[in-house]
């Protein structure tokens, strides 16, 4: 069975940056498509694909919103995963999970079966 576990969040102030870690156990980074998504407070928001990246085929994709500010990347030695963020904004503020799946980079949350429990982003203004 897969095993994710993030790290990395906390709180920080408009504008600034963070990185985030997927740590994954039991893959192969060869046969897994690895994704981050992030869920904001409140009643009614659903989870959203923010990143993903697949190195069996090289496919990387960015939710919209976070394109030019978020980059995706991987140590696959280490079968680490990392979301850097710069330019935080309120907006990103949310519980951020890492999600694995055997098929291919997608930002679409049915498509993971395997997901980390996630990691508290805030971003104050």
């Amino acid at each position: 069975e897969v095993q994710l576990v993030e790290s990395g969040g906390g709180s920080v102030q408009n504008g600034e940056s963070l990185r985030l870690s997927c740590a994954a156990s039991r893959i192969n980074f060869d046969d897994y498509a690895i994704g981050w998504f992030r869920q904001a407070p409140g009643p009614g928001k659903e989870r959203e694909g923010v990143s993903c990246f697949s190195k069996g085929d090289g496919a990387i994709d960015y939710a919209d919103s976070v394109k030019g500010r978020f980059t995706i990347s991987s140590d696959a030695a280490k079968n680490l995963v990392y979301l850097e963020m710069a330019g935080l904004k309120p907006e990103d503020t949310g519980v951020y999970y890492c999600a694995a799946t055997p098929y291919f980079c997608s930002l679409t949350v049915p498509e993971f079966g395997s997901w980390g429990q996630g990691t508290q982003v805030t971003v104050s203004s």
